[in-house]
């Protein structure tokens, strides 16, 4: 799903971009009117409201910071209907990636005895009787966030707990092979969270189980295509300095020029057809790009001269 489309800027904070969907306006519309007789006025609805996009704009923004930690990038988070997405990209390694998907939770796990102590501090000071709207406000939103993060941990891909399933997995099936079995699983927990919604007659998480399913069969179908693309021969001569993944031997890398397919590896990283030199390799398998001369093992062969140009995989990556 395209969440960028009819995104609007919020601001920059650490680095990263933060954008909020238009139709969160519309949905938190529609639930802060739904509440109106939870507090004595409709302001602490919408502070609870907010209050609950607090808590997700933490948690992805643990995401976000432990995947810098690991030498990835993070550098934009959208907030819409349904929670947060960080946009992240860490070293295509499974420590390194489940650090960056555990660390989310983790920021909720965090907040849960800093909100039972405001909860025991107010209980002391006798809030419930002078100040009953911030102590039901406080309760709502330790047990929002305790929801939160047990719905996460759900081992349904692509919430964390599949991912961190995902990750797991890869430290003994590979990546390709776990993402695998991570979705498929994910397909299970998908449907059991649909019977469990439609029983339940709660509107929303069907919302939820619909953009679960798009996401899990995208990542299912790159599941096979990567399996596939694993088994090409490869150029053990080089290994990518992030994955550690030898090149795969062929024309998968193209000119930006004159758009021909080419083995980079093979001609030194000149275009064969218009002879336009290129520096930079980008691996086909975590896309990230470095020197050539920093993917040479025992001698190799020396980066050309140039610029990176545009590359492209070919095939059903």
């Amino acid at each position: 799903m395209n969440l960028n489309s009819g995104a609007i800027p919020l601001g920059r904070v650490a680095g990263i971009n933060l954008f909020l969907h238009w139709s969160w306006f519309l949905v938190a519309a529609i639930e802060i009117q739904s509440r109106s007789g939870s507090y004595s006025s409709i302001v602490w609805n919408i502070l609870e409201y907010l209050a609950i996009f607090a808590i997700v704009l933490l948690h992805e923004f643990g995401h976000a910071l432990a995947c810098r930690q690991v030498g990835g990038t993070a550098k934009q988070i959208i907030l819409w209907p349904l929670g947060g997405i960080a946009y992240v990209d860490p070293p295509q390694r499974p420590g390194a990636t489940l650090w960056s998907i555990a660390a989310g939770p983790l920021v909720n796990v965090a907040l849960i005895p800093i909100l039972w102590g405001a909860l025991h501090v107010g209980g002391a000071a006798g809030w419930e009787d002078s100040m009953p709207n911030v102590v039901h406000l406080v309760t709502a939103v330790f047990w929002i966030n305790v929801v939160i993060l047990a719905f996460n941990l759900l081992p349904i891909y692509p919430l964390d707990g599949g991912k961190i399933l995902w990750a797991l997995l890869w430290f003994f099936l590979g990546r390709a092979r776990s993402l695998l079995v991570a979705t498929v699983l994910g397909f299970f927990g998908i449907i059991a969270y649909v019977c469990l919604s439609i029983w339940t007659g709660f509107t929303w998480a069907i919302v939820m189980a619909i953009f679960l399913f798009m996401n899990c069969w995208s990542s299912f179908k790159y599941a096979r295509a990567q399996m596939q693309f694993d088994q090409l021969p490869r150029r053990l001569g080089f290994a990518c300095p992030s994955c550690l993944k030898p090149p795969p031997i062929g024309a998968y890398w193209r000119c930006g020029q004159c758009q021909q397919g080419f083995d980079t590896f093979q001609t030194g990283g000149v275009c064969p057809n218009c002879s336009s030199a290129y520096s930079v390799a980008v691996c086909m398998d975590c896309h990230r790009g470095y020197p050539m001369g920093e993917w040479a093992k025992g001698g190799g062969v020396a980066g050309a001269a140039g610029t990176f140009g545009e590359t492209d995989l070919t095939g059903t990556l």
